[in-house]
């Protein structure tokens, strides 16, 4: 099937981002198609206010469509949703790590998945609401990654899977944007329903943000409590079970030991969560695995980078040495606080994005 350059699909979750994308893209004069992911779990009428998985997104998705007068779809990505995301959620807090399940959504269903279906449509293209922007390098025919414009609200952490081909098959006008106050003023303006729609905090398939009974529902029996351990192995107290606790915590221990304590390892084989005080809760270097670079072939051992460690963290100075397996160990020039196994570690040239990896382990 041939595609065609001025035929763009729009991820619509039925927020203020992607509706004014859409917009924007008609503006420039694509062809827009807006579609609605159908993921989780039956598109329920009880879900909070900020949820971007029910029957009140999917209708604002449609209105603001109708507003647009561009077709609109909502297509079914339930089993892929269940695989790659809901599972891998689970799984990973059971094996002691923390997830981004948002990565993983970005990495198999907008930009690989939702990249199918737009070719099966026609469309060149897919867009998205992102605050990120993509340019061609012609001089090294490579397309790199940008951070956006509006700097508070840059969301190329969540987007170092990208590949090559998927670069070049993808828009994110909202990158040029300055400010969400602009996309808000925008959607104001054109009398969107979604205009003035909170911002989705939280996993929008844990309704109450409860992850311990979300998991212990999907897999009984496999939430067990344990022990609060020292370094030393010495027990301090009885946890409720691994998949409440994330390196770096402190407060919702449910224990009193005198002075301040911070998780700061999570063993699931033996289902022991290790605090220590806050200056165990550093450390200078990582090793990261499932590594994806953007647009290097390779990398030199001591390559310096920017390297960011959380979605909210400001990006420090680090070096990369290769490992074996696709991993990589990232060396910081300083100390960062509470280096934690399933979260990304994302590697900038300034304000370009170069890849990333999943945090395995804390390492000297």
């Amino acid at each position: 099937m041939s595609l065609d350059k001025k035929k763009v699909v729009v991820g619509m979750s039925g927020g203020v981002d992607s509706s004014v994308a859409a917009y924007v893209l008609k503006k420039q004069g694509y062809e827009v198609i807006g579609v609605t992911m159908k993921v989780w779990p039956d598109m329920e009428e009880e879900e909070r206010e900020d949820g971007c998985c029910g029957l009140s997104a999917v209708d604002d998705a449609r209105r603001v469509a109708n507003e647009l007068e561009i077709p609109f779809y909502v297509m079914n990505f339930k089993e892929i949703f269940e695989e790659k995301v809901i599972n891998y959620f689970v799984e990973e807090y059971i094996s002691g790590r923390t997830p981004n399940p948002c990565i993983a959504c970005n990495k198999f269903m907008k930009f690989d998945e939702l990249l199918r279906r737009a070719h099966n449509l026609g469309a060149y293209y897919v867009a998205t609401g992102h605050y990120a922007k993509i340019e061609y390098d012609e001089k090294n025919d490579k397309y790199m990654m940008k951070k956006s414009n509006a700097i508070a609200k840059d969301q190329t952490y969540a987007l170092f899977n990208f590949t090559q081909e998927q670069l070049k098959h993808t828009l994110m006008p909202l990158g040029e944007f300055d400010s969400k106050d602009e996309v808000r003023k925008i959607a104001s303006e054109l009398g969107f329903i979604n205009a003035s729609r909170p911002d989705s905090q939280e996993i929008c398939f844990v309704k109450d943000d409860d992850y311990g009974r979300f998991i212990a529902d999907k897999k009984p029996g496999k939430i067990v409590p344990g022990d609060f351990v020292d370094k030393n192995g010495k027990i301090l107290g009885k946890h409720k079970g691994i998949v409440y606790y994330t390196i770096g915590q402190r407060k919702g221990l449910g224990i009193a030991l005198g002075k301040p304590m911070f998780v700061v390892d999570i063993i699931p084989q033996k289902n022991q969560v290790v605090l220590g005080e806050n200056e165990e809760v550093f450390g200078n270097a990582l090793l990261a695995e499932d590594v994806n670079f953007l647009y290097l072939n390779k990398i030199e051992d001591g390559l310096k980078v920017q390297a960011q460690i959380r979605y909210n963290a400001k990006p420090e100075d680090a070096k990369l040495y290769g490992e074996e397996g696709n991993k990589v160990r990232v060396v910081f020039e300083n100390p960062q606080r509470a280096i934690t196994p399933g979260q990304a570690v994302v590697f900038y040239d300034g304000e370009y994005l170069m890849g990333g990896g999943t945090i395995t382990k804390k390492v000297r």
